[in-house]
């Protein structure tokens, strides 16, 4: 794909972060970036503006319930997500694999695809390699992804084994399949926690003309050592001159040694799943705008954000909106804790081109003061 290339800058000297540019038949983005999810065409609580003006690059909607409402027939029919969630950066669809996983006791594997039950009314849904490509190119965004089997932690060798062939196959006929000249299309590499498994699929993966690749099975309820193995077992036999994502990662420390391996995006619903249940980010660590202690508190939320929410409303306000059940209180919540991620991994961009990247890791995770970084 011509239009679709990753621009390496800079590689710090003391560690794999690295810094650059991934350009897109929507714009250009600066990579390392934590990119926003957007389920069903939406960032929950935030408009496309807000979403841009806090500085988001990529977002992401979700293949699998796209396809179930609106339908991508008729997300086609507007014109593409694009046009019809008005959002002219560049957006991202997973391929419905994750719901392999998710939905793991209404549905059944077999080598053609996934045999799913419907989560909303019951009905029996089936999805293939070529059934993922064909929503997502009738979606219409920037990069697709594979079809693949998110598998449990822990399996069995075997079971690894026989899943990371079959997740290789499927890559495979849905590269076949992919034909949106204007679209990337990227490998998940899977293995669980088998350090060959890692190694044989991101090998096997790079072999075929991918545009970008992902490392997937991870966060699933692994320990957090392991999770890292993983990562590093993956990136390390990635090309080096295209994108590497980390799928569902949210959390400070996650994210910061994800970027530290090498990996150059990260996605989560965390941010604004963490605000509508009042739970912040901030400079100095997470607070629970609930708690009575804010009760009186008339400073901002974080005197180090930059954010919207942080320069014109009190913790006594937010508080306030929160006991309430105020919508407005959900999005100024959910506003900051996306914009403090993505703020984050500005600071870590120039950090990276500075050779300091571990330097702002480590301080930035001690100020946070929380070992689980959200």
């Amino acid at each position: 794909m011509k239009n679709f290339y990753l621009e390496i800058l800079h590689v710090d000297k003391n560690c794999g972060a690295r810094y650059g540019i991934l350009h897109t038949p929507h714009g250009d983005v600066e990579v390392p970036a934590f990119m926003p999810v957007g389920t069903l065409a939406t960032v929950k609580t935030l408009s496309p503006e807000e979403i841009k003006e806090m500085g988001a690059g990529i977002i992401l909607a979700n293949t699998y319930h796209l396809s179930l409402r609106p339908t991508s027939k008729l997300i086609e029919k507007a014109g593409g997500i694009h046009k019809f969630m008005n959002y002219d950066g560049p957006i991202l669809t997973d391929s419905g694999g994750f719901q392999v996983f998710s939905l793991a006791e209404n549905r059944k594997i077999s080598e053609e695809g996934v045999t799913f039950k419907n989560h909303l009314n019951g009905d029996k849904l089936f999805f293939s390699p070529e059934v993922s490509i064909q929503i997502q190119e009738e979606i219409g965004s920037d990069i697709a992804m594979s079809f693949d089997e998110c598998m449990p932690y822990p399996v069995s060798y075997q079971y690894a084994k026989d899943s990371t062939d079959r997740t290789i196959r499927w890559a495979i006929r849905g590269l076949n399949a992919h034909k949106r000249e204007d679209q990337a299309l990227f490998g998940i590499v899977q293995g669980s926690d088998y350090t060959d498994l890692r190694e044989y699929c991101a090998k096997e993966l790079a072999k075929y003309p991918f545009d970008g690749f992902s490392i997937g099975g991870t966060s699933i309820g692994e320990p957090k050592d392991v999770c890292f193995k993983m990562v590093a077992d993956s990136v390390r036999y990635l090309p080096t001159d295209k994108p590497r994502y980390l799928m569902g990662i949210g959390s400070l420390d996650y994210i910061l040694e994800g970027t530290a391996l090498g990996v150059d995006m990260f996605d989560c619903v965390l941010p604004t799943r963490l605000a509508r249940h009042g739970a912040l980010m901030t400079h100095t660590g997470r607070v629970n705008i609930r708690d009575a202690k804010y009760k009186e508190d008339f400073s901002p939320l974080d005197p180090q954000c930059d954010c919207y929410c942080c320069k014109n409303y009190t913790k006594a306000y937010l508080r306030h909106l929160y006991v309430c059940d105020e919508t407005f209180g959900k999005r100024l919540l959910s506003y900051h804790n996306v914009r403090f991620l993505i703020s984050i991994m500005e600071g870590a961009r120039q950090a990276i081109k500075e050779d300091r990247f571990i330097e702002y890791k480590n301080a930035v995770l001690a100020a946070f003061g929380d070992k689980r970084g959200f």
